[in-house]
């Protein structure tokens, strides 16, 4: 990011700054497609949810349904498409017979971690002629992009800064133009600095997710030794995210209880944790028990040792609520 701001000029302009801008942002695009695997275009965004909003608002197809479990993002610009449901074990069920058109479905969910099939669905939706957005947040940079026609990503999920993404677009026949920039796709100055940081990001790689896979494991242990319950435990799943459930005490008064012993964790997402909704994930798994569940995310820092605090503190805090 510090040599982004370095070599900062505007990259549309013509002079000769921006043309040392504009050649660095063209091999930051580059590099992102070859770490991620991309054969297709790419378009710099401020992060998955403009991506989603992006291709959901201009797709050249109409948005025929997205599965219940999607990000309010996708909820809010899906419009009156339909929800498409999910089994208790939180794997999308497209039904039999679809329209041509756009189609959305996360990789991994960002509650739960559960890991769809997106190669197997995706084939369901182009033989009814449909293209399948993949909102890929929580995936893109740990685990390989599915087989799909347009998918968002957002550099804060891999160790990137926040404010900046991409939606990564097979074909840009499937979009109509939107703005000035970005081939005329998205309107903005790009935001140099920021994608460079994003590329360093991506590029360091994702070595540390299986030691991420160790310690959810020794969590998870841990959490049922002690009377908690594991939401879709036998379910693929993204290494970085557990639900849990403690039984008899509400995720509103997890969180305080976990906020006042340091940890930072949170009920259903955590753009809307505030809310204190009810989660429409856990709604639409009919899980029997949506409002005692919390999440727990684990990332490139946490230690065995945080693992061990954290479950002596869910302990105390189950005592409490096994006592009332």
């Amino acid at each position: 990011m510090r040599e982004g701001f370095a070599l900062w000029a505007n990259p549309s302009s013509p002079h000769a700054e921006g043309r040392r801008a504009r050649a660095a942002l063209e091999e930051a695009r580059a590099r992102i497609k070859a770490a991620l695997g991309w054969d297709g275009e790419l378009i710099f965004t401020s992060g998955a949810s403009e991506a989603l909003a992006l291709a959901l608002n201009h797709s050249n197809k109409p948005v025929i349904g997205c599965s219940a479990i999607e990000h309010e993002s996708v909820l809010r610009n899906a419009g009156t498409a339909a929800r498409f449901p999910v089994s208790p074990a939180g794997l999308v069920m497209l039904p039999d017979a679809l329209e041509p058109g756009l189609v959305a479905i996360q990789q991994v969910n960002n509650e739960t971690g559960v890991i769809q099939p997106l190669d197997n669905l995706a084939g369901q939706v182009r033989e009814a002629g449909g293209v399948l957005l993949a909102d890929c947040a929580q995936g893109a940079g740990k685990i390989s992009l599915p087989d799909a026609d347009l998918i968002a990503l957002s550099a804060h999920k891999f160790g990137g800064p926040v404010g900046i993404g991409a939606l990564l677009v097979r074909d840009f026949a499937l979009l109509a133009p939107s703005g000035g920039q970005e081939r005329g796709y998205r309107g903005g100055t790009e935001n140099l600095p920021a994608v460079l940081a994003m590329t360093a990001a991506l590029e360091a790689g994702s070595g540390w997710i299986g030691e991420a896979a160790r310690l959810r494991a020794r969590l998870e242990s841990g959490l049922k030794a002690a009377g908690g319950e594991i939401v879709a435990e036998d379910t693929s799943r993204m290494a970085t995210i557990g639900a849990c459930r403690m039984p008899g005490m509400s995720s509103a008064a997890q969180l305080i209880r976990f906020d006042a012993a340091g940890f930072a964790i949170s009920a259903g997402s955590a753009c809307s944790s505030g809310s204190l909704k009810t989660s429409h994930v856990l709604e639409a798994m009919r899980h029997p028990h949506p409002a005692e569940v919390v999440r727990v995310s684990i990332g490139r820092e946490t230690s065995e040792a945080d693992i061990d605090a954290f479950l002596g503190a869910w302990r105390a805090i189950a005592e409490t609520a096994r006592a009332a």
